[in-house]
């Protein structure tokens, strides 16, 4: 990694210009110390800054693709008539287009793996993502199989811990889904695990384990103070594990591709909407 070699670098030189100036032990350890800091704090705030901007710039184009994609939502809610099967397609369409081209935007952060010591595995963070959005199984289980877990702060996200254990469950590998949600769940606070608690619970009822799944919704239930959590608790409790529904997690739980999302639904026009007819 540049950053280390140019600090060792500094670090030896400052050692060697205290001994020629002989200043003392004192000033060849804290040359040597000073030397190995300094350029890592300076390298790393101007590499940290210039990676933010990056993340910036692809943060702005994913919400305005999503921006975009929401008012063609819209307005076929409002407009009658429309087809419903041809707007999926288009908008199917239109997030292809817009997670293909992110995924080609992460090779703007190939240049800082040489300064940043965990920036391959959070590139490859980043990529798992969007090739699970692109429904691209195959590359994501690659990822996970040559990368594991990936660390750093994207791993501190939910949502990327859900797609290794739905990837796990859809693999058939069932314990391994539930030792990664019991390891990692505790990373999470308050409201933080909704999503993770119920696939989780989700999980279990694919499995026939309406009482695991009970019993983890009751801890998910006071834990997250979610209402759908709690409502499946309620369902478990009287029995009725065929109601249960993670619907009311919203687009994040459907983005995990395990149950279709419901189609949207067009809004009726009221008022003159048939002014224009002829008698």
């Amino acid at each position: 990694m540049f950053a280390l070699l140019i600090s060792v670098i500094v670090s030896a030189a400052a050692v060697i210009a205290a001994r020629v100036y002989n200043v003392g032990l004192g000033g060849e350890i804290f040359g040597g110390i000073a030397g190995l800091l300094i350029p890592q704090f300076l390298i790393g705030f101007i590499v940290r800054k210039k990676i933010t901007a990056v993340q910036n710039e692809l943060q702005e184009k994913l919400v305005n693709g999503q921006k975009q994609m929401n008012r063609k939502i819209q307005l076929f809610q409002t407009k009658p008539g429309g087809n419903i099967k041809q707007i999926q397609r288009q908008l199917e369409g239109d997030q292809k287009t817009l997670i293909t081209e992110a995924l080609a935007f992460t090779k703007r952060f190939e240049p800082f793996k040489k300064w940043t010591l965990m920036m391959g595995r959070q590139i490859a963070t980043m990529r798992m993502q969007f090739h699970y959005q692109l429904k691209d199984f195959e590359a994501v289980d690659k990822l996970l199989a040559t990368a594991g877990l990936f660390t750093g702060p994207l791993m501190m996200e939910p949502l990327v811990i859900a797609m290794k254990i739905a990837r796990q469950y859809k693999n058939g590998d069932v314990a391994g889904a539930e030792k990664t949600f019991k390891r990692r769940i505790t990373w999470f606070r308050g409201n933080r695990g909704t999503l993770l608690y119920g696939l989780m619970s989700w999980i279990y009822i694919q499995q026939g384990e309406a009482e695991k799944a009970r019993q983890l919704l009751f801890k998910a239930k006071d834990t997250t103070a979610d209402k759908t959590l709690a409502s499946n608790w309620e369902l478990l409790s009287n029995c009725k594990e065929k109601s249960f529904s993670n619907a009311g997690l919203g687009e994040e739980w459907y983005g995990l591709y395990l149950e279709a999302p419901p189609v949207p639904k067009q809004q009726r026009m009221h008022g003159n909407a048939h002014s224009g007819r002829r008698f």
